[in-house]
């Protein structure tokens, strides 16, 4: 039997059909209520579950919720916040230095586009497509850990890279629900598809999933 990589028109719009179906719920999980919460928490995100940074920004937002209040705290009391969330250094600094760049540059607003926003440090294309697609109605698929993992072992996609999979994952599934099914992924991740052991025998997909029939061989 040839071994197949990538799922067939016809499977993928099946497939995507039947995950948004079972995840109805997905949604973001990320605590905010402005672009610029969002933007933060999800910096802190990176190798950080959402549990963590919400409870790192239900303190943090008290009192650094705006950019002027960001810079007003600080780096020195910024890493006392976050410190907890990994590689906080690194974090603190690029959240100090993008909020800079947002109040010189942007006139303390999110910019509300791609380009602007991977400009600002520790922004990247998943960041980005976090808060466009979430605060600025703008499609996108954010491809994290879960989105990658997920995409590449049912078989929408068959990349080394997460910049890669997004490019396939935009080409292969209809611009109107690339948002929801970034966070389908992300729940079918979390719930079903672990890194280690998935749990293929509770999986709604299992009998299209590309990894589950090279598993049985």
């Amino acid at each position: 039997m040839r071994k197949r990589y990538i799922l067939n028109k016809n499977e993928i719009e099946e497939v995507s059909k039947i995950l948004m179906e079972y995840h109805h719920d997905a949604h973001c999980e990320l605590v905010h209520e402005t672009p610029y919460e969002l933007l933060i928490a999800t910096i802190l995100s990176a190798q950080c579950t959402d549990v963590r940074v919400n409870i790192i920004t239900e303190e943090l937002f008290k009192v650094a919720d705006t950019p002027e209040k960001m810079l007003e705290l600080g780096l020195a009391n910024l890493k006392k916040y976050i410190k907890s969330a990994g590689f906080f250094n690194m974090k603190g600094k690029n959240i100090i230095e993008a909020t800079q760049i947002i109040m010189d540059k942007f006139g303390g607003n999110v910019p509300d586009n791609m380009n602007d926003l991977v400009s600002l440090p520790g922004v990247g294309r998943k960041t980005a497509n976090v808060v466009l697609s979430n605060c600025f109605g703008v499609p996108g698929i954010a491809v994290d850990t879960h989105v990658f993992r997920v995409s590449n072992r049912i078989g929408f996609s068959n990349e080394k890279t997460v910049e890669k999979t997004e490019m396939v994952l935009r080409k292969k599934l209809p611009e109107e629900i690339w948002t929801k099914m970034h966070h389908v992924l992300i729940f079918h991740g979390r719930r079903i598809c672990f890194s280690r052991n998935p749990n293929c025998n509770e999986c709604p997909v299992k009998e299209y999933c590309l990894y589950k029939k090279r598993e049985d061989l």
